[in-house]
């Protein structure tokens, strides 16, 4: 057997491992205010992966409408802040 480190056995197993979505939400949800600012993270009231699209919940209107500009940034921003490509799409609920 060859030696892995601790790391690198975690990256294996999540990358095969159906919790790798919540991690990663919970990772984005840890930069979401770095990310897209104070105002926007307040607002914000949920944010979940599937697949490849990041799922944004907001009840406040003009918020929605202005993420709705910014699909294309916050799928920039999320893969850079994660630093491997994690997203490809946004859908604002």
């Amino acid at each position: 057997m060859g030696e892995h480190s601790l790391g690198d056995a975690l990256k294996k197993f999540l990358s095969q491992s159906r919790l790798k979505g919540s991690i990663q939400a919970l990772q984005i949800e840890e930069v979401w205010e770095q990310i897209m600012g104070k105002t926007v993270a307040r607002y914000t009231d949920k944010i979940s992966i599937h697949g490849q699209t990041l799922y944004i919940d907001t009840a406040i209107a003009p918020l929605r409408q202005e993420l709705l500009y910014q699909k294309d940034r916050i799928v920039q921003l999320v893969n850079e802040a994660l630093g491997e490509r994690v997203i490809s799409e946004v859908v604002i609920k």
